[in-house]
């Protein structure tokens, strides 16, 4: 690969399910270094530390906390790739009674915890001329009721990932915003799309093939394909610019 992953360092957020666990051994296999695992219950992650020994390190983080955010940087530093996966997902619709909260408590998570990543990791990527991959979602650009909050916060990730692409591109930092359908994750099943969802390891490979291209948008699944198409026009007009 022209990255040249052989000798590269990897930080993965919400690193012990789903995509996460999908993205650390695509990563591994792919010959990385050393994989960061960045999750709330470093419990979680101590098969993968088992395993492959010292091209594990696991840490913790809670992406709702600047302190915990800024002692990661601290000690999973030096690093050429961060891929901030981890997210939260409610089920709520505008009117519900505590659709404040719930959304609150995903732009906790979605929105100013990848702000709170790009801060803390902008040195160590400057160093590195990194990568900074964030996943958001196809529900960044469309919603329905029950995913309301969810979407409004992808959305706003988006926005700022956008934003993050002009602004570290005088840092040597390159951004990439990866927006998956559904996924075979327990929080798509939650969702109730079990029956349509692909496995996570389509967007460990799709951000492993981004790495080798100049793209910003990945599109990893049929489903998120179809909604890339139809975005294209706007991406080709503008975001290639920034």
């Amino acid at each position: 690969m022209p990255l040249g992953l052989h000798n590269k360092r990897v930080l993965i957020t919400g690193a012990n399910g789903g995509i996460g666990t999908a993205l650390v051994s695509a990563f591994l296999a792919a010959g990385a270094q050393q994989v960061v695992m960045a999750v709330r219950n470093t419990e979680t992650a101590a098969g993968f530390a088992r395993e492959f020994g010292s091209r594990i390190l696991v840490l913790p983080l809670d992406l709702t906390s600047v302190a915990s955010v800024t002692d990661l940087a601290l000690h999973a530093s030096p690093l050429d790739i961060v891929v901030n996966n981890a997210g939260a997902m409610t089920l709520t619709t505008p009117l519900a009674q505590d659709v404040e909260a719930q959304f609150q408590q995903e732009l906790e998570v979605n929105t100013f915890g990848l702000l709170r990543m790009a801060k803390a990791f902008t040195p160590a990527l400057e160093k590195s001329a990194g990568v900074f991959i964030q996943i958001n979602s196809i529900a960044s650009l469309i919603s329905d009721g029950s995913l309301s909050t969810y979407s409004a916060s992808k959305a706003a990730s988006f926005s700022f990932t956008m934003a993050l692409k002009a602004t570290l591109k005088s840092h040597n930092i390159r951004v990439i915003s990866v927006h998956p359908g559904p996924i075979d994750t327990p929080m798509a099943a939650s969702a109730g799309f079990s029956d349509i969802a692909e496995p996570p390891i389509i967007v460990a490979d799709a951000i492993l093939k981004a790495l080798t291209t100049n793209d910003f948008l990945v599109f990893p699944d049929k489903m998120a394909k179809e909604f890339g198409d139809a975005f294209q026009p706007f991406a080709n007009a503008y975001l290639n610019d920034l």
